[in-house]
């Protein structure tokens, strides 16, 4: 294992590890009115709302292709009668269409910062690196999934990433299997990790909160109208 092996594929993931729970934990103890995403729906909605949606659910399941791709091994698929060309056509088809929605998504977002004054003179310099970080994670992730994967011959980072990823899970790093992984796929994982490093002091610790309490609430909340006159 050389020195840039151990750097990138060992402390760095671990470092980032540590400086986003780390920031988690500061931000919520230290800013907790400061844990949202400091919505500028008041300032322009109409270019937010498409935007937002596109961007949000295309996240969402651009993540969820993530997480089922590097935590279940293809062995787990196998057992289950996935063939590796019906794995292959399931996550290239549904990748291709969350990627397309999340770059129309951030494009539509993007556009609306920079062009509305009201919505620009709120934007800071955290929230410039952190839309910087995002857009090109996610221009090398559409690269992989449509370039490599759709339209090209493929890729089944399985046996590669998912396994590297895993080990670091189970703190029994294998940096070895990364080195035959594509270049487009090792910038994409390397950038990923600082923008986990940066995630917890920018606006996009909102995706954090969840209304849990929610569930259990009622649709209709009853409350006195006048207090209880005291005996």
């Amino acid at each position: 294992m050389t020195v840039t092996e151990a750097l990138l594929w060992v402390a760095l993931p671990y470092v980032a590890t540590a400086i986003f729970i780390g920031g988690l934990i500061w931000r919520y103890r230290r800013d907790q009115y400061g844990w949202t995403s400091r919505s500028t729906q008041l300032l322009e909605s109409r270019l937010l709302a498409p935007g937002s949606i596109l961007f949000h659910y295309g996240a969402l399941a651009a993540i969820g292709g993530h997480m089922l791709g590097i935590l279940v091994p293809s062995s787990v698929t196998g057992a289950l009668g996935i063939t590796e060309a019906y794995y292959h056509i399931i996550s290239a088809g549904a990748g291709t269409i969350a990627s397309i929605a999340v770059v129309v998504g951030l494009v539509i977002l993007i556009y609306r910062r920079l062009t509305i004054r009201r919505v620009w003179v709120t934007t800071t310099y955290l929230d410039i690196a952190a839309y910087t970080l995002l857009t090109v994670v996610i221009l090398l992730g559409v690269w992989d999934t449509v370039a490599t994967n759709t339209i090209g011959g493929g890729y089944d980072y399985r046996h590669t990433v998912a396994v590297w990823f895993r080990s670091l899970i189970i703190f029994q790093p294998d940096p070895a299997v990364m080195k035959s992984v594509p270049l487009f796929y090792q910038i994409h994982a390397t950038i990923a990790w600082f923008l986990y490093a940066l995630w917890p002091f920018t606006r996009l610790v909102h995706a954090f909160s969840y209304p849990i309490q929610y569930l259990g609430r009622p649709y209709i909340l009853y409350r006195r109208r006048f207090a209880t006159a005291r005996r």
